[in-house]
């Protein structure tokens, strides 16, 4: 995202963004979620308080004015209602998702809480006592060992090795579908690759010989010589040459899994990256080792599956003495 480009908000907004950007270091995407987010709060704000002529298009609210005392002078009310706001559906309660809902909280929540602890502008974080919209906990959806290998198996054609990398690497090392888009050559090495995830974080990803094999196998016929200069280290090539998208990916696992006979509304990239989180920890990696290869900030967020692995529950209920006794067994002990 070029700041140098944005000219439709206020300063103390962009200041937010560019400590975002170059402070902490954040992709482009979440500076991005942050401008639309808070754009769409001042503007809410101004059209609320009748600031703004009825009938003006929702877009087309000026909100470079906005300034500090506009920001002091929020009320938590306004924050809550804003939550489920959406600038399409104006008349429509509830017209958010819960997870846009969450995310664009947290979005406020940033703000306020940079404008509190970090320009010590506020005296007080309003958002402190803003409550997050509550989500409806969902368990991962993922294929079973005999699925990954059935789309595993798919793959054929002209860039049969080229997919096959692909999904080996999701189904093993549980990338994120933007972490293996951005993937050059030179991040991969003998038994690992270097990965760059969410935050601009490096971290390394270890894999076995048969990733090791489907590496080989596709640098083998890998064709750069058509590659754009800006493209000529991507790892993975699309048909047109250039280095593969987010959506082309996309495409090529729906075919797959179209292919092995599989239910390709149901799953995803990124459903492969739970598939392979899921397999790793059926398997008995540890959950902080999990955390490391998935990236995961929060080793809440990797706890999620341990919830999936019904075996390890049935284990962890049978070996418990007192659920194995029997009534008979009690009594006879209470006798004797």
């Amino acid at each position: 995202m070029n700041l140098d480009q944005i000219c439709d908000i206020p300063d103390i907004l962009m200041e937010f963004l560019e400590y975002h950007s170059t402070v902490r270091g954040h992709s482009d995407r979440t500076v991005a979620g942050y401008y639309l987010d808070l754009k769409i709060l001042f503007r809410y704000l101004k059209r609320r308080r009748h600031l703004v002529p009825r009938d003006l298009p929702f877009n087309e609210i000026d909100i470079t004015d906005v300034d500090l005392d506009f920001i002091k002078s929020i009320k938590i009310e306004e924050l809550y209602r804003y939550q489920s706001f959406s600038p399409a559906m104006e008349n429509s309660p509830n017209a958010l998702s819960a997870a846009s809902r969450c995310r664009r909280s947290s979005s406020v929540k940033s703000f306020f809480s940079y404008l509190t602890s970090k320009r010590h502008l506020l005296d007080y974080n309003i958002c402190q006592e803003l409550d997050m919209p509550k989500r409806q906990a969902s368990l991962p959806k993922y294929l079973e060992e005999s699925e990954c290998e059935r789309l595993l198996a798919a793959c054929d054609g002209p860039f049969g090795y080229r997919d096959y990398c692909i999904l080996m690497l999701f189904l093993s090392c549980g990338l994120r579908v933007s972490e293996l888009v951005s993937l050059n050559t030179t991040d991969v090495y003998e038994d690992h690759v270097r990965v760059l995830g969410k935050g601009n974080k490096e971290r390394i990803v270890f894999f076995a010989e048969g990733c090791r094999e489907a590496i080989d196998d596709y640098l083998a016929v890998r064709n750069a010589e058509k590659l754009a200069p800006e493209d000529r280290n991507a790892l993975f090539i699309s048909r047109d040459n250039r280095r593969i998208s987010v959506r082309g990916v996309q495409k090529m696992v729906d075919k797959k899994l179209k292919l092995a006979g599989l239910d390709s509304t149901r799953y995803s990239p990124h459903k492969l990256r739970h598939t392979a989180a899921t397999l790793m920890l059926k398997n008995g990696v540890d959950t902080r080792a999990l955390q490391e290869v998935l990236g995961h900030s929060n080793l809440n967020t990797t706890q999620i599956y341990t919830h999936l692995d019904n075996s390890a529950l049935h284990e962890a209920a049978m070996a418990n003495p007192i659920g194995r006794k029997t009534k008979n067994e009690v009594d006879d002990n209470q006798v004797t």
